[in-house]
């Protein structure tokens, strides 16, 4: 239950407040001295602190309501605690809230005013709750998965992706095809290698193909060989990447490119394991795995006529869809500093590529770190080096530095919540994460 407790040493204040309290479904929990707030706090789960400036020692200066802001500071650094303060108080309580404080109320308070307090900052405490146990439970899942599984050195930081890899961990040992769907440049490959990694064959070869690099008269001899004079140049017999892959798994990228002849003979392999090479009748026996692999919307080919739709459903048994870098903006950076391999970035670079929308997505993110670690040498790497729209470059540095006042106070209100702290000042989140490094706040 949301819990809320007052510090006071005036009986009739906290009874006042402990009955409004109660009335708006809210858990009073009341104090008369500081020590005795402390030793509550100690014991019992608190959302929101409301405290009193002065107590019985002097009733004048308020020094005793900063000492106790001071002590729920140092021990609870996140709960937030409301001031209730008299006029001859007020520049203390100012300074309260710029230490820290969520906010003051004079007395004698209003009772909205003070309701609507506390029920932003209840919500905000929730808000942040739930943040932290998602925060906790995303480290959990990745600690799983890097202990339980072989991730094949890939670099993430998103939700999103940590999603992505969860599925293609727990389907790759099941016997079965699986469709990577996503934009080219995305990573498809590397999840169909950490599929193959994580199966019951990972021991054996992972063959990988990709049809949309081949002219369409070769295809069918690359996927399933050739004997000498099938074609013109076919010199002596060749296996093709099924045989190769023989045992292990065949990596079929760009399979919506696949030619209509080499589609029907995918799905009797599918279907049967059995083929025969170009200019051959000896039928052949193969056990593969199939993982493939498209940027194409495969049901709109198959509306166009364009690809079978049988072969569509056996290819799909199990489909992991890889999102393009632009959703999963958490993965920019931790790949940046991949791909830097220690030059250095300076902060108006890290700004114009957290914010930049990499349609060409991981493969143009590498090119592009390539090519300004060239341009930059030992220098660094800054904006201009990038090369980016000059759209993005100039966002970056019209941001707003933000002072540490301002990232401490944004981060109050939004109760701990990174990403709305940082819509807040205007930022990006990776950026006001880079700000929170810097300034030595704890997230």
């Amino acid at each position: 239950m949301r819990t809320v407790l007052v510090i006071d040493d005036n009986p009739a204040i906290g009874q006042a407040l402990s009955l409004l309290l109660s009335l708006h479904d809210i858990r009073p929990l009341v104090a008369a001295m500081p020590d005795e707030g402390l030793s509550l706090l100690a014991c019992e789960r608190v959302d929101v602190v409301i405290a009193d400036m002065n107590f019985s020692v002097d009733t004048t200066s308020g020094e005793e309501g900063a000492a106790l802001f001071r002590a729920i500071r140092a021990r609870h650094p996140d709960l937030p605690v409301i001031l209730l303060t008299a006029w001859t108080h007020l520049e203390t309580a100012v300074e309260l809230v710029k230490a820290g404080a969520a906010d003051y109320l004079a007395k004698p308070w209003d009772d909205a005013k003070l309701l609507a307090t506390v029920e932003n900052l209840l919500e905000l405490s929730e808000n942040a709750r739930a943040a932290e146990t998602a925060r906790i439970s995303r480290r959990r899942r990745r600690e799983a998965l890097e202990r339980d599984f072989d991730l094949c050195g890939i670099v993430f930081a998103a939700d999103e992706t940590l999603r992505t890899l969860e599925l293609a961990c727990r389907v790759a040992r099941a016997d079965v095809p699986v469709l990577i769907t996503g934009p080219n440049g995305a990573g498809k490959e590397r999840i169909a290698q950490i599929v193959h990694a994580n199966s019951a064959v990972h021991a054996k070869p992972l063959v990988a193909v990709n049809c949309g690099a081949l002219p369409g008269e070769l295809i069918e001899a690359e996927l399933f060989g050739a004997e000498a004079g099938a074609f013109t140049g076919a010199t002596r017999a060749r296996e093709g990447r099924f045989e190769a892959a023989d045992g292990g798994t065949l990596f079929l990228d760009e399979i919506g490119n696949l030619p209509p002849a080499g589609q029907m003979k995918l799905l009797r392999v599918l279907e049967t394991g059995e083929f025969e090479r170009l200019g051959s009748t000896r039928t052949r026996r193969v056990k593969v795995r199939v993982i493939s692999a498209t940027n194409a919307d495969l049901p709109a080919l198959i509306r166009d006529g364009k690809f079978r739709e049988d072969l569509f459903y056996r290819l799909n048994t199990i489909q992991v869809a890889l999102p393009p870098l632009a959703e999963r903006p958490d993965d920019i950076l931790p790949l940046a500093e991949f791909f830097l391999d220690g030059t250095a970035l300076g902060e108006a670079a890290r700004d114009a590529l957290a914010t930049y929308a990499w349609p060409g997505n991981v493969r143009e993110l590498k090119n592009t770190i390539e090519r300004a670690k060239l341009l930059a040498g030992e220098n660094g790497i800054d904006v201009e080096h990038l090369g980016l729209p000059a759209i993005a470059a100039a966002a970056s540095r019209n941001l707003d530095e933000p002072s540490r006042e301002a990232v401490d106070a944004a981060l109050k209100r939004a109760g701990g919540v990174v990403s709305r702290a940082a819509q807040a000042l205007g930022l990006s989140r990776q950026a006001l994460y880079r700000r929170m490094q810097r300034y030595g706040i704890a997230e």
